[in-house]
């Protein structure tokens, strides 16, 4: 392994303290100061985390920030010793969206999501803190509602991005399409490689990779035609994991502009109002399937080997971890040191 690289940065996500959380029957949120803090004081031998990635929602941070209260928030990042990274559009219906694949007024509210996405994005790359990252996007859909037409409804769904591509263009930000299996269109690999091909905008819409999602691609959750593993799949069986991994990596990696490293068991979990999507793991759970820094290879790096440098930084994304797991400072230790690991193995210097 390649020691001492600095690049790609090492982020946190701050979602994982509202995914899931604040709704009737789930748990309380966690405030971004508190996820700051945790994410601040993870270290592993000096190390530290570089940025964080945010979610433009309620309690965190509103869609509808003043400008002001951003100088605030970007002077509070950088007083932590952060930069920006990514951060997320609330174009779903609950948080003032809409469906992609919905009727005009759905449509419209969608694109008005990404615009104030982007109008945060820019203003943030603007104040100085925020030097890389994409604006994450997704369909706002379920995969059932998308199986009623798939063909129509595909085809509806890449008008909309269309749309938001040309939003996005207008503040020189980029999209990325968050893969996941609880997204219309974009829950099974060919379905959003479909998608993307359909938009057809790659300098500006592009893919967004979750190792713990993207594993759930391999199994077809949601769509069992495109499943590249059989059912009963026997995991000790390394060499036709890796097999499944290059076929979905060879189809998905040129697309992909956006990282998060992650550890799944190959189950499937939904909390609070939240569909049911790949369960995210404690990097050191014994029930993971992924070997993190070995598996982060088929994203890093190109089908000769060569690390691809497609983006500047990683994250980390641990949804619906409860919230004693996450208030532990030795969770964002051992998280850290996984990222540590891919960087070690992946990286480079710049």
């Amino acid at each position: 392994m390649s020691q001492g690289n600095n690049y790609p940065k090492l982020h946190n996500a701050m979602w994982p303290g509202l995914v899931g959380k604040g709704s009737p029957g789930a748990e309380a949120c966690i405030d971004l100061d508190t996820m700051l803090d945790l994410t601040a004081k993870a270290q592993l031998n000096g190390t530290k985390f570089d940025g964080v990635d945010l979610f433009l929602f309620d309690p965190h941070t509103s869609i509808d920030i003043s400008d002001d209260d951003l100088k605030q928030l970007a002077d509070k990042i950088r007083g932590k010793g952060f930069v920006v990274g990514s951060v997320v559009a609330p174009v779903w219906p609950p948080t003032g969206g809409g469906s992609a694949m919905g009727g005009l007024e759905d449509r419209k509210k969608f694109a008005e999501q990404v615009r104030k996405a982007c109008r945060i994005a820019r203003k943030l790359r603007d104040l100085g803190v925020r030097p890389y990252g994409v604006v994450r996007i997704d369909s706002a859909c379920g995969p059932s509602d998308w199986a009623k037409d798939p063909v129509g409804n595909t085809r509806r769904i890449a008008e909309t991005f269309k749309e938001a591509c040309t939003v996005a263009e207008s503040f020189g930000e980029r999209l990325a399409a968050e893969g996941e299996i609880c997204w219309g269109a974009m829950h099974s690999w060919r379905e959003m490689v479909k998608l993307l091909e359909a938009v057809g905008r790659p300098k500006t819409l592009g893919f967004q990779a979750d190792m713990a999602h993207t594993l759930l691609y391999t199994l077809g959750y949601n769509a069992p035609e495109d499943a590249l593993l059989p059912q009963g799949f026997d995991w000790k069986d390394e060499s036709k994991l890796q097999e499944a991994l290059k076929q979905l990596t060879a189809a998905l990696r040129p697309w992909t502009i956006d990282f998060h490293v992650a550890q799944n068991d190959a189950t499937v979990k939904g909390s609070g109002s939240h569909d049911k999507t790949g369960r995210h793991c404690l990097a050191t759970d014994p029930n993971g399937k992924l070997n993190i820094p070995r598996d982060a290879g088929h994203w890093l790096r190109d089908e000769k080997g060569n690390v691809t440098k497609a983006f500047k930084h990683i994250c980390w994304d641990g949804c619906m971890f409860p919230n004693a797991v996450m208030m532990k400072q030795q969770t964002w230790n051992d998280i850290l040191s996984a990222m540590v690991a891919v960087r070690n193995a992946h990286g480079w210097r710049e």
